[in-house]
């Protein structure tokens, strides 16, 4: 006999509520809004007798389809896995080229290498984070197979400008929106821009599923040539079409489906919790002198960010940086660096890039402190946050810096 689903006043005495500033508990990077409907979820899969891949995750794929407003979408393990089912998918490896940015806190573009081609990195808008496109254009070989742009810490990318110049080139236009769900360019949801797009649902993204991620397109081929590259279902063990393409069994199971269900239901709910965690730095950093104001483009209409980004003056260097971040995580605060640019990791190093080749990605990585961002902070944990990293940063030496 199956023991009764926890009471609303059972959950809510085993849920600890968040520790005050200055308590001695650790305020974390990222904490996911999870409520009644993501454990009812959870709880009514675990008592199923399907708990692998099953009839959810294709509801999940149906509803998150629906409201990027693609025709199809494959749920998979990750974002990165996500965007090599893709190259797989359209042909790229050995010999082609991909221009990427180096610049991101998720290291998607890792699928390039995974691939077996060769990720060429641009240099990013100094304001928004993004690939310029006029550095792309400068990247662009006759190996070029496609461009993969991120929507960067939420920030969408300046679409119109890389469709034009995909199409003039003949290139794959490829969307990582795996750190912006919600945002809007042109008034449109981000996911909707590349010939395909890739989303992933780990922390510390604003829809959670543990674990997990989803490819959306327009393309039938390319959604079941997604489709077979990542698993094959029992009772296609037999077709010839099918078993033809070895699966890299790259599925998620029904309870990350169950839970990614649930928060989509509440995604609005979770964004407009978000936006006032969000007003709430944006009170306590207008005393923060030096810093680099946050950035929205023109064309940009809506930005859920990922992470709240504090980006530190030119005075202050990358050593100072990460002493700043060391003195938050002294005070109990997670804090981190929001980017270890890809083209300086050891991977892309033995490939001949070097510090240097990408300046404005580096001069912004630098100076870029993640904070906690989350919908469970408290207005008195984001003052202790943002005064501790401003004594911090006169404690570095750097003083008021001018950007």
């Amino acid at each position: 006999m199956t023991e009764p689903a926890l009471a609303y006043d059972d959950v809510a005495e085993t849920c600890e509520a968040p520790a005050e500033a200055g308590q001695g508990a650790v305020i974390p990077l990222s904490d996911p809004d999870i409520t009644l409907a993501e454990i009812a979820a959870v709880d009514a899969v675990l008592r199923s007798p399907r708990l692998s891949s099953g009839p959810l995750v294709e509801e999940f794929e149906a509803a998150f389809a629906a409201y990027v407003g693609r025709a199809y979408a494959v749920a998979v393990p990750s974002g990165t896995i996500g965007l090599l089912l893709v190259l797989k998918a359209c042909g790229i490896g050995t010999g082609d080229e991909v221009v990427a940015s180096s610049y991101s806190f998720r290291e998607t573009a890792h699928a390039i290498s995974l691939a077996g081609a060769r990720p060429v990195f641009a240099d990013i808008d100094y304001w928004s984070g993004n690939l310029a496109p006029a550095k792309v254009e400068e990247r662009i070989t006759a190996r070029t197979r496609a461009v993969l742009a991120c929507n960067n810490n939420g920030h969408p990318a300046p679409w119109s400008e890389l469709r034009d110049i995909a199409t003039r080139h003949g290139l794959l236009l490829l969307e990582d929106s795996s750190e912006a769900i919600g945002s809007r360019y042109k008034g449109a949801l981000v996911g909707s821009f590349g010939d395909v797009a890739v989303f992933d649902f780990a922390q510390p993204s604003l829809l959670t599923c543990g674990e997990g991620g989803m490819v959306v397109t327009d393309d039938v081929d390319l959604a079941v040539t997604l489709r077979r590259h990542r698993s094959h279902r029992l009772n296609e063990r037999s077709s010839v079409v099918v078993s033809s393409t070895a699966a890299y069994q790259a599925g998620i199971s029904d309870l990350a489906a169950a839970l990614g269900l649930a928060q989509l239901g509440r995604i609005d709910e979770i964004i407009e919790r978000r936006r006032l965690t969000e007003q709430l730095y944006a009170t306590h950093v207008q005393s923060f002198e030096g810093i680099k104001p946050p950035y929205v483009a023109p064309d940009v209409t809506e930005v859920n960010w990922f992470l709240y980004l504090v980006h530190l003056g030119t005075r202050f260097t990358r050593s100072s940086r990460d002493a700043i971040a060391e003195d938050l995580r002294v005070e109990q605060v997670e804090a981190a660096a929001y980017s270890h640019p890809l083209h300086l990791q050891r991977h892309y190093f033995d490939l001949g890039y070097r510090r240097g080749d990408l300046l404005v990605t580096e001069k912004i990585a630098d100076r870029a402190v993640a904070l906690p961002f989350h919908t469970h902070l408290t207005d008195s944990q984001i003052e202790f946050i943002v005064e501790t990293m401003k004594d911090a940063s006169i404690n570095v030496g750097a003083g008021a810096a001018i950007y």
